[in-house]
């Protein structure tokens, strides 16, 4: 018996992409009160199984697709990962220290430039408290599960935006990227997770406080091309011209790239056998189209990953301390989990080594880029996680905070290094673990302002060897 959970079906949505439902709006032959109620039928379908939506804008959004929407996407789903600022939506940051919270009196910058590409606002996605963990579990709600497996996590933060996404509730979700909360749920849930390079977007209203500007907002889809898309056409609506364009990408790229894989991926204890062999396998399919592949050094040392651990636990340290002076009311600090009162802890120990810290790690982009230079290679390859995804548990809210820190530091090992550097990190999901019926992503990272680069190769890829399909 299956363990997957998933609402295709041969309704008007079907399994196409938001860029072929986009059309079919255009060209009149669905309407986007249609995809509307569709969405909604989904939602209502599977959501009781994989718990991945907060809030539910179904009134609101049957109220929208009746008015005239302009944009590419006008007339397409779309759900928030709750820690964005939403009109009329209450925000909790997956925390039930905002129990009660208010509606929103606006959208912020992000969101904004989100929805003046069309899309219609379904509401908001699960996330675990803060995102300061890489599964969406809860200490008293019911866990977001992996569509593929009821058994596994479905990964984090952005869980909840790639279970819908995964499931076909949506075809793509806004998500966002503090240390791998794009990418690690997108190679969970089988999809394509792009952290765009610092600055791309228009920063959501959560991040503008950073005391290193790593978070970063994106996107989850099921295709390259709905990826592809909504940058091209989140350039039309704010355009950073400190980074070169990324324009249209609707090919794969001609260009044999020289790329290099983390040798000690293949060998050493940082991965297990699984991962590995799928990872040999990427190397295999990379090397039949052309491309050149070199054994590298993870530029990665361990003061850096400690540098890491301590910005990750600052932010821990500024919820519980700060959290009422700056976090939307009402805020209650009794609520906040174990996680986030052992972040707190861990900072507050080491408060003496944030200025060293923040040096180093404003250092990252300047480092990251001499070496790619040094190495004279246009992408660096890792897989996208150490191991295979783990079962619902293995990082809940119910495991000490010595274990799940370092289980959480283990698995997401390869992500939090582009948020480091400010560039672009895309994982795919090339391979699958059939065992456990579960996706293998596979992590590609290139030069800061070179997100066309990583799509073409990523359009390349698909048409190679297209990801199996939750649906088949």
């Amino acid at each position: 018996m299956s363990k997957r959970t998933h609402c295709f079906s041969d309704d008007i949505m079907g399994n196409l992409d938001g860029v072929a439902l986009a059309k079919l709006i255009k060209e009149g032959k669905i309407n986007a009160t249609e995809l509307v109620e569709a969405t909604i039928t989904r939602a209502a379908e599977v959501d009781p199984k994989i718990k991945a939506i907060v809030f539910r804008n179904d009134d609101r959004a049957r109220t929208k697709a009746k008015e005239k929407i302009n944009g590419f996407f006008a007339g397409v789903p779309i759900y928030f990962k709750e820690l964005t600022t939403l009109k009329d939506i209450p925000i909790y940051f997956g925390s039930e220290a905002f129990e009660g919270a208010k509606p929103g009196l606006e959208n912020d910058a992000l969101a904004q430039q989100v929805l003046s590409m069309g899309f219609i606002n379904m509401g908001t996605s699960t996330m675990p408290e803060f995102g300061f963990t890489c599964s969406t579990e809860f200490p008293n709600l019911k866990n977001t599960i992996n569509p593929w497996n009821d058994q596994y996590s479905a990964g984090g933060s952005s869980g909840g935006a790639a279970a819908l996404v995964a499931a076909g509730v949506i075809p793509i979700a806004h998500a966002a990227d503090g240390g791998g909360s794009t990418r690690i749920p997108s190679a969970c849930c089988g999809l394509v997770g792009l952290k765009p390079s610092r600055g791309r977007l228009l920063m959501s209203k959560s991040f503008e406080k950073q005391l290193v500007e790593i978070a970063i907002d994106g996107v989850i889809t099921r295709t390259v091309r709905d990826t592809a898309y909504f940058y091209h056409e989140a350039e039309k609506i704010y355009r950073n011209k400190k980074l070169p364009a990324i324009g249209l990408v609707d090919q794969g790229t001609e260009k044999k790239l020289k790329i290099g894989f983390i040798e000690e991926a293949l060998s050493g204890d940082l991965v297990d056998q699984a991962t590995q062999k799928h990872f040999q396998k990427t190397i295999n399919l990379l090397e039949n189209l052309g491309h050149h592949l070199v054994p590298i050094k993870f530029p990665v040392t361990e003061q850096m990953i400690d540098d890491f651990k301590l910005l990750w636990a600052s932010n821990g340290f500024g919820v519980k301390h700060l959290g009422r002076f700056v976090l939307p009311k009402p805020f209650d600090a009794t609520k906040l989990t174990p996680l986030t009162h052992g972040l707190s802890s861990y900072y507050l120990k080491r408060i003496f080594r944030t200025p060293f810290m923040w040096r180093r790690l404003k250092k990252t982009p300047e480092n990251y880029q001499q070496f790619l230079d040094q190495n004279k290679i246009d992408i660096m390859l890792t897989p996208t996680l150490s191991h295979l995804t783990p079962r619902i548990g293995h990082l809940g809210t119910q495991v000490d905070f010595e274990t799940l820190f370092s289980r959480m530091a283990k698995w997401a090992c390869f992500t939090p290094y582009a948020n480091a550097n400010g560039a672009p990190s895309l994982s795919l999901p090339i391979c699958h673990d059939n065992e456990n019926d579960l996706p293998v992503g596979m992590l590609f990272n290139a030069g800061l302002g070179n997100d066309r680069l990583l799509l073409e190769l990523a359009y390349q890829i698909e048409a190679a060897q297209p990801w199996k399909k939750i649906y088949e």
